[in-house]
């Protein structure tokens, strides 16, 4: 035996070769697992580098086949975000054209509700115009005082009367309209028409109600000049007026206008009675 062989050495103890292994691997980026501890003889071979565990690399024919999947996802959102537009855009124009039709089924109805109403109060106004038709009265006009016993009879109205009649009453146009007057610088209608028959001999009474039932009932369709018009119905008229001819009409209109010359169709009137 040598003397030295006791005698501890100072070299550095020499690394293992799975230490070398361990840091080679992590030096790398790959990581080869070793055995903690475990006794490797100095002159033992390192594994070689094909025989450790590496990450996966993602290569290209992945990436094509990733980007391909994004691309079918894309398309297939796209595909349901426009299924779903459309979806929404038909519920939407269903629920417009039910709208609409609802709307115009309620006017339809309300057309129809008018017109039965407009037809039923023609038919009404047709049924009073033949009852007025049909209905006589008696005139109350003056006549001369009776003798011997005997009493007269008021003769038919001469067309000078109807001049007469209708010369006063465009006499007047102009003046005012008073309610209660009876002239001769104002007048009420029905003052105006009692004061421009008295100019021909007959009296009429002195309201519009009377007045519309003092004559014969005529049609608006066959007036002659000197004929009374009413507004209203007959023994309850609220106006009255003269017709003068021409389709027009003489009357005390209203505070605003006075004494005027209309058409009949600036206000139609109701009826008419005759008492010429």
């Amino acid at each position: 035996m040598s003397p030295n062989a006791l005698i501890p050495s100072h070299r550095k103890p020499r690394r293992s070769a799975s230490s070398r292994a361990l840091r080679a691997g992590v030096t790398g980026g790959i990581l080869t697992l070793a055995v903690a501890g475990a006794n490797v003889p100095a002159n033992a071979a390192e594994k070689p580098v094909s025989e450790t565990q590496e990450m996966p690399t993602i290569t290209t024919a992945l990436a094509a086949d990733l980007a391909e999947s994004a691309d079918t996802a894309q398309q297939v959102a796209l595909s349901y975000e426009r299924q779903a537009a459309q979806d929404s855009a038909l519920t939407t124009a269903a629920k417009t054209a039910k709208k609409d039709q609802a709307e115009a089924e309620k006017k339809a109805e309300a057309k129809k509700k008018a017109e039965a109403e407009a037809e039923q109060k023609a038919k009404e106004e047709a049924q009073t115009r033949a009852s007025r038709s049909s209905e006589r009265t008696t005139l109350v006009g003056a006549s001369s005082p009776a003798t011997s016993g005997t009493s007269e009879t008021t003769a038919p109205a001469s067309s000078g009367s109807t001049s007469a009649l209708v010369s006063f009453l465009r006499a007047q146009i102009g003046k005012a309209y008073v309610m209660g007057s009876t002239g001769p610088a104002a007048y009420d209608c029905s003052g105006l028409t009692q004061a421009a028959f008295r100019q021909i001999g007959i009296s009429l009474p002195r309201v519009s109600q009377s007045q519309s039932t003092a004559g014969t009932q005529v049609g608006l369709d066959n007036l002659q000049v000197g004929d009374l018009l009413y507004w209203g119905s007959a023994g309850s008229a609220y106006h009255v007026g003269v017709y003068v001819g021409n389709g027009n009409f003489i009357g005390a209109q209203n505070p605003s206008t006075g004494i005027v010359e209309r058409p009949l169709s600036y206000d139609q009137p109701t009826g008419a009675v005759r008492v010429l």
